[in-house]
């Protein structure tokens, strides 16, 4: 982070001559974004530009207010990040977990800034908002019959990662997004049409948190459209991760040396049958309460031409993909030759890790989409081929991570590990796909499911060469499986079995 020389005060509307707390304040307040969990903009080298106060929730101790970060990278892109803050006059040391920083509020004087979302005082007052919306800039919205607790104590949640989420009692969920997009959140939109259409796989939704987009800490929000901030939702007291879920059938698996996948006690082809299930109600919901439309075979053509052009890419970052370069070239050119296909809103990130199991079924949570792309393209329709893709591409990362991560003496069993690894892949993969469709695929069903597992793949290729590069046998072993013509997989838990 550098020093903003001619930076505008925290919460000022109008330039003013540097000061040293201001300097040292936006200085602070980089250093804390870098090293959040949440910021995604870790080694590109960036600096805060500006600061904008989106509003005050709380006046009394802690004063409670939101503010909005300009970020700005060396190669000038821009980025907006929400900050709820609890201003204290004095230390508290309860909270030297996450401080922000200490410096002069241009409206409450010399503070101690902590992030709001770790201080149950400071969430008392979002939940008080929910309950007796406040005048000012922040709109508190809130569904018709929805009835909340103001008492209700908080505890915010350490898994995520792009996103905070803090718990009130065991009822609700406010869900804080931190990087900000002007414009409707999907995730708010979708749980929102979800929700009134009495969805029974998603978590309703109880309201959300907006303000107006126009003029923003610097240039980045400046197109407009409102800054949703915050969604609050059904909390799911008896959820449990689909990924860990997956996860300990696996090593059920692994840790049985002469059973089946099908013999032992945490078989997940029943689970996986119930998400496939789940998944089918969402997107059927999707299509019945969006728009949706044909992509043309020109569109199609389109569609294999980008996934060609993303594997010429990714080739340079893994070599070894150029091995299977001929046949996914001819794979992603056979998708021209479909005549036309549906699209419709999706959701457009979906895996086991956006899935929960609860005692009243399967959930599915997180409709943002993929959090890299810009908000306009994740809210274009696309085929729900791809959320099956990326689904089937979970269910055969689940086993092999698991295989790969089992405790072991050396290199012994590693071969009959990723024997149960590919068994239990291919097992649960169908049992899925069986359950979704409900029938037989059609050849250009199969030839779309089988370009976007494959356009998948080389995604994560090129993630894990760049992030972990031990994890990279994993997508390349599905490209030869591709590369060998055995990819989609069956569609029949029975025809799974006769593979053994």
């Amino acid at each position: 982070m550098t020093d903003q020389t001619h930076a505008q005060p925290l919460g000022s509307a109008e330039p003013s001559e540097p000061a040293t707390a201001t300097d040292d304040a936006l200085r602070q307040l980089g250093e804390y974004l870098e090293g959040a969990r949440w910021f995604g903009g870790k080694g590109r080298g960036v600096q805060v530009a500006g600061v904008r106060r989106l509003g005050v929730i709380a006046d009394e101790r802690p004063r409670v207010v939101v503010d909005l970060v300009e970020v700005v990278y060396d190669n000038a892109e821009t980025d907006l990040y929400q900050l709820p803050l609890a201003l204290y006059t004095d230390s508290e040391h309860r909270l030297d977990h996450a401080f922000v920083g200490w410096w002069e509020d241009p409206d409450a004087g010399w503070v101690h800034a902590y992030d709001a979302v770790h201080d149950r005082e400071a969430m008392a007052a979002y939940l008080r908002a929910f309950a007796f919306p406040p005048d000012g800039p922040l709109a508190f919205r809130t569904r018709p019959g929805v009835q909340l607790d103001p008492e209700a104590p908080s505890t915010p949640l350490s898994a995520e990662q792009s996103n905070s989420s803090v718990m009130f009692g065991e009822d609700a969920l406010l869900k804080a997004f931190r990087r900000i997009t002007p414009g409707i959140n999907p995730d708010i939109e979708i749980h929102d049409v979800l929700t009134r259409a009495g969805s029974d796989n998603v978590a309703a939704l109880f309201g959300w948190i907006e303000c107006e987009g126009t003029g923003g800490a610097g240039s980045a929000d400046d197109a407009g459209g409102p800054l949703q901030l915050a969604m609050l939702q059904q909390f799911l007291r008896t959820a449990s991760d689909g990924w860990e879920l997956a996860q300990a059938s696996v090593r059920n698996l692994l840790a049985e040396a002469d059973l089946y996948a099908d013999e032992v006690g945490g078989d997940f082809a029943g689970e996986a049958q119930r998400l496939g299930e789940a998944v089918g109600r969402i997107h059927a919901l999707l299509a019945e309460h969006f728009p949706t439309s044909e992509r043309t075979a020109s569109q199609q053509g389109e569609l294999g031409a980008a996934m060609t052009r993303r594997l010429e890419a990714a080739i340079e970052v893994v070599p070894e993909l150029a091995d299977h370069a001929p046949a996914l070239r001819d794979l992603f050119a056979a998708v021209g030759s479909v005549g036309s296909a549906r699209v419709q809103r999706v959701h457009g990130d979906l895996h086991l890790g956006q899935t929960l199991r609860t005692a009243k079924g399967w959930k599915i949570v997180d409709f943002e989409g993929e959090p890299v792309k810009p908000l306009q393209e994740r809210v274009l329709p696309d085929s729900p081929w791809r959320d099956v893709a990326g689904m089937l591409r979970s269910f055969d990362y689940a086993p092999r991570v698991a295989a790969m991560t089992a405790a072991t003496t050396g290199d012994e069993g590693v071969e009959q590990r990723a024997y149960r690894a590919a068994e239990w892949s291919a097992r649960n993969q169908a049992a899925f796909l069986e359950a979704y469709a409900g029938r037989d695929l059609t050849s250009d069903e199969h030839t779309l499911l089988a370009a976007y597992v494959a356009d998948k793949a080389v995604y994560e290729c090129v993630y894990e060469a760049r992030n972990r590069p031990s994890w990279l046998p994993i997508p390349m072993a599905a490209l030869r499986s591709e590369a060998a013509g055995s990819s989609p997989p069956r569609t029949s838990t029975a025809d799974a079995e006769g593979a053994r």
